[in-house]
């Protein structure tokens, strides 16, 4: 589904629509589950992440502004967030241990051909990175650590990698900018 169509469904979604909300849901959510299984690595977690990420959408559509980004990205923003929040809490934290989803029910790599052009470019300039900047960025989103957690993980200083993580953040808003 276009980002335009994604765009009407919000918008229907914000008046209350709930065969809009449907339609939202059957279109997004396994994108949206891929995210939230990647960082708490756990089924019986995820799907109830995944619930209270669409009821924050159905409670928040209004305030979505398409010339702030895709609504694709303004989705996952909730996703994530909810994720990290409860990888966060005590028991929650996936940890350094193995996930316990099996190879075939991970989210497999997004064909390039449905890659939105906004991902390509911002994989492309997370691909301009030096390698083990590219690791800590991709760690410190995906990974759902603390900078503490993140520090010890790559051993390194907390200030050294929070002005690494800035660094490279602004290098990566450089390159979509240009």
């Amino acid at each position: 589904m276009s980002s335009d169509e994604l765009a009407e469904l919000l918008a229907a979604v914000a008046n209350r629509d709930s065969a809009a909300f449907e339609r939202l849901y059957e279109a997004t959510s396994a994108k949206l589950h891929g995210v939230i299984l990647r960082i708490l690595r756990r089924h019986d977690v995820a799907a109830g992440v995944l619930e209270d990420a669409y009821l924050k959408i159905w409670e928040n559509a209004g305030t979505y502004e398409a010339r702030l980004g895709s609504p694709i990205v303004w989705m996952l923003a909730f996703a994530r967030r909810l994720a990290i929040a409860a990888a966060r809490r005590p028991g929650g934290a996936p940890g350094d241990a193995e996930p316990e989803i099996p190879d075939s029910e991970r989210p497999g790599p997004l064909p390039r051909r449905e890659m939105t052009e906004d991902l390509k470019r911002l994989l492309t300039c997370i691909g301009r990175l030096e390698p083990d900047h590219q690791r800590m960025v991709l760690l410190a989103y995906y990974g759902a650590f603390s900078r503490e957690q993140l520090a010890e993980k790559l051993d390194t200083p907390v200030n050294l990698l929070r002005a690494s993580l800035q660094r490279s953040l602004f290098e990566i808003d450089q390159c979509l900018r240009s």
